[in-house]
Order: C-alpha cells, then structure tokens, then sequence
C-alpha cells in the first residue's frame, strides 16, 4: 500500500488543513473522504474561492431562488450560502474537534475584506458571524494590519476564535501573538475559561518568493558586473519565504516560553500555532511540495489547495524541518541588504499586504457583482 505523507506529517506535530471549500465536496462526501481518508483535519475559505463556487455552479440556484423569494438583498442571500456552507463543514469536522480536545478541526470564514481598516465593524462582524454560525469549531479569519489587531485581542477576550490571516513579516506575525496574548489576559482577569479558545496566525508564503524573485529577475535582465554578483542573486531565489517563515518559527519559541506566556498556559490556555498560508508553489521550477517538506514542526499548521494535498500525500519528503537550517536563514534574510542585492525585506511585506488585502477585496466585489446578476437571471419576471 503506498504510504500517504499526510498522515506522517501529523507524527511531526503539524496539521495539514485544506484551503478550499464548496458546496460541491460537501454534498458530493468528497470532504469526508479528505478527512477520513487524507487526514485533513481543518478547512480555511476566502472570497476567491467562494466566488468560483457560487458564480458558476447551480447547486446554489434552488437557495438563491429562497433568498430571492424572502426578499433578501444580495449581500444576505451570499451571507444565507456561505453561512450554510460554514456550518456544514463544521458539523463534518466536529469529530475531529471532539477527538483532537478542540486543537483541531477548524473551519475559517473572513469577515467581509471591505471593513479590513475599521476595527469596530470588524469586531461587530466577527460577533454576528460567530453567533449567527453558530458552531464552537469555527474561527473568524481577521487580517493581521494595524486595525485588525485590536479586533483580535477584543474578540479573543470574548471566546471568539480567530484565525489571524495576511501575515508576512515576522514583526507583523510577532504583534499577532501579544495581540492574542492580550485577549486571553483580559478574559482569564475577568474569571473567564481560556482553555475552549483557539488560534493560528497564518504566515503567507509563496506571494514572498513571488515577489522577490520578480525582483532579482529584473536586476539578471538589467545585467550585472560580475558572476559573483550574478551568483549571489541567484542565492536568494525561491529562499526568502522559507528562511522567513524559520525565523518567524523562533519566535514563536520565544514567546511561549515567556512568563506571560506561561501564566496563561497554566489556566490551560492553547497555544497560537502558526500556519503557514499560500503553500502553492507558484514557480514550475520549484517543487511543488517546497512548501510543506521544509516547514514541517511542532505546534504548526500547514493550509494546502487540493493540488498541493495530492502531491504531497504522492511525494512529500517528510522530516522535521522548521527547525533546521536556522542560521543559514538569518544570512539569507541579512543577505537582501548587501549592496550587491539591496532588496529592502520591510519594502516587500508592505507592497504584499495592501496587495494582499486588494486580493480579498476584488474577489469580494466580484462575487457580490456575480451573484448580484445571478439573482436578476433566477428573479420571477
């Protein structure tokens, strides 16, 4: 029987969610199959991939038509969907919450992109969201910006588990942690249980290497001086997620052995794990598993589309990795400041964050323009 690396992986104390969700592999038992069969024990969802599900498919059209009749706007029949969805992939996983004691199985839903700079509506939307849902094993994805952080620590003091997402840079991923950190404070000084509530911070990864690759290329195709010049560009391709995401990983170790830290897990508080996100390798000259074989640790979660879940259930190379190669990831990192590079790494996370949040956004507008017509197309004349 060939061997499904998914399942060893867990053995390395990582979870391999999957990044995609449709009412197609609900209905269909193809979601089950992944949970039981591949080992997927966590969901995350975004407007793209709600937009390509609900756009083209009829599976939609009967609750579409309900919506219609009831007389809802467009933004509450796409709520009506979406939501259902939510609950019935958290009804699929509760048995993997149940029998991981609330360390896994998770299904994450973000709150609307268009409110990711208002702080106050993010945390009344990730209320509605949660109650409205209505399932203990469903986290509110909340973006990690300057707005977004004082949403997560009031919603965590609330009981509401959250799912940090558009994490770049190892600054941004650190203030995610005390930003939780806080939270649990606040509701464990209030005499509240913090053991029920969960969180991940998700560390995006390929849009890293996309973008700096994009970078050195331009420089190769300027031309430059010399082959030791040429070479040390070369060096960094590809390289700066992963040594990024290792760093990140160091940190994380820093922050749970803290005294803060320590205090809270004693009232049995959850670690906040870090995912890693945007795992697709978008180079073919990469492999396609680059991703996952070389952040593989404890205390982690790594988000997969289903390409990616099936080629590495094939051929992923699993061993515990996070944690090797450390140094040679702080050079790397060090590296983009020679003269002979100068790629500022602060420049990169901020260009991918507003192109980040601009990644939610459109898909977002678009899925409501889809539907919008879709109801026109479905509305009695």
């Amino acid at each position: 029987m060939t061997t499904n690396h998914l399942f060893e992986i867990k053995n390395y104390g990582q979870s391999i969610w999957m990044d995609n969700l449709t009412r197609d592999i609900i209905k269909s038992g193809e979601l089950k199959n992944l949970v039981e069969k591949k080992g997927i024990c966590g969901i995350t969802s975004n407007p793209t991939i709600f937009e390509k599900a609900i756009a083209g498919n009829a599976i939609y059209d009967e609750d579409i038509e309900a919506g219609i009749k009831a007389g809802l706007p467009t933004y509450k029949i796409y709520e009506s969907l979406v939501f259902q969805d939510i609950r019935d992939a958290c009804d699929l996983l509760r048995p993997v919450y149940k029998s991981s004691n609330g360390l896994d199985g998770y299904v994450s839903i973000e709150v609307p992109p268009t409110i990711a700079d208002d702080t106050e509506a993010t945390i009344s939307e990730a209320r509605r969201y949660f109650q409205e849902i209505g399932r203990e094993n469903l986290m509110i994805k909340i973006p990690g910006t300057e707005p977004g952080l004082p949403a997560v620590e009031q919603v965590i003091s609330e009981g509401i588990n959250v799912n940090i997402t558009l994490l770049f840079s190892v600054e941004s991923y650190i203030n995610t942690a005390w930003a939780y950190i806080r939270g649990l404070e606040k509701r464990a000084a209030e005499g509240k249980d913090i053991s029920k509530i969960a969180s991940v911070a998700s560390f995006f990864l390929s849009r890293i290497d996309s973008n700096i690759d994009g970078k050195i290329d331009d420089k190769l195709a300027k031309g430059v001086d010399n082959l030791n010049v040429e070479a040390k560009l070369k060096a960094i391709k590809g390289k700066v997620a992963i040594a990024n995401a290792k760093i990140a990983y160091q940190e994380y170790k820093k922050i749970v052995q803290s005294d803060r830290w320590q205090a809270l897990a004693a009232k049995g508080a959850k670690v906040q794990r870090l995912l890693w996100a945007s795992t697709s390798t978008k180079d073919p000259q990469y492999s396609d598993v680059m991703y996952v074989d070389e952040l593989i640790g404890q205390d982690t979660v790594n988000t997969l589309p289903p390409a990616t879940i099936e080629a590495c259930a094939d051929h992923c190379n699993v061993a515990n990795r996070v944690e090797t190669d450390v140094d040679e990831a702080y050079n790397l990192i060090a590296n983009l400041k020679d003269p002979d590079v100068n790629i500022d790494i602060n420049t990169v996370m901020d260009e991918l964050l507003l192109e980040g949040i601009d990644k939610f956004v459109k898909p977002f507008q678009s899925l409501m323009d889809s539907l919008e017509n879709k109801v026109k197309q479905l509305s009695p004349v």
